[in-house]
């Protein structure tokens, strides 16, 4: 039977070998994939709170595979893993470890010379590591928690509201959500820390 998976806006599609990771075979529809989802993804959120995060473990390769295995792995075998195969966004998928270096080394560097706000730090975190795409699927989530997490255990503060919305629905937050991406990718990065922050 499988899965049938409709695709909203902005959404990467899965290829067949991916979907066939999915641990839960009596899922069949998306609803059911996203309510699993979600449940795993809040039990990733407790498993932050209770973590001692610090900068260089939040900042390090071996932690972002593991933040998307707690958010991904009890519903997909690739969750926590690199992809290996193209998409319809993102870099090169041979080039993910070599660019997400990159963005954490940047990163550092943007912490330690304080050369943005904390907010726009953690935003262009978000934001960078969305256009590199690590993983098959769940990057859009990935990349918010990320924010999340160095808004809050690096710099101490709040996390974003993200317009209040886990934005899984296809609606006008999601729709502008993913303006506001676009706007960051033509080098306009206001747009979306407005939106993070509301």
């Amino acid at each position: 039977m499988g899965i049938n998976l409709k695709y909203k806006k902005g959404q990467t599609p899965l290829n067949e070998e991916e979907k066939d990771g999915l641990l839960i075979k009596t899922i069949t529809l998306q609803k059911e994939l996203d309510e699993f989802e979600q449940m795993n993804i809040e039990k990733a959120v407790e498993w932050t709170i209770h973590t001692n995060l610090k900068q260089d473990k939040i900042l390090s390769e071996k932690f972002i595979k593991e933040l998307h295995k707690k958010m991904y792995g009890q519903v997909w075998k690739w969750a926590g893993e690199f992809r290996k195969s193209e998409k319809n966004i993102g870099i090169k998928w041979t080039q993910i470890g070599i660019e997400l270096k990159n963005l954490i080394d940047d990163t550092k560097y943007w912490i330690e010379n304080k050369t943005y706000s904390p907010e726009e730090i953690a935003i262009r975190f978000k934001h960078r590591i969305v256009q590199i795409h690590c993983f098959p699927n769940g990057n859009g989530r990935h990349s918010r928690m990320m924010a999340d997490i160095i808004i809050e255990s690096i710099f101490g503060k709040e996390i974003f509201t993200w317009n209040k919305s886990h934005m899984v629905k296809a609606d006008e937050t999601r729709e502008k959500y993913i303006t506001t991406l676009k706007e960051a990718d033509n080098g306009n990065i206001g747009p979306l820390i407005e939106f993070a922050l509301n």
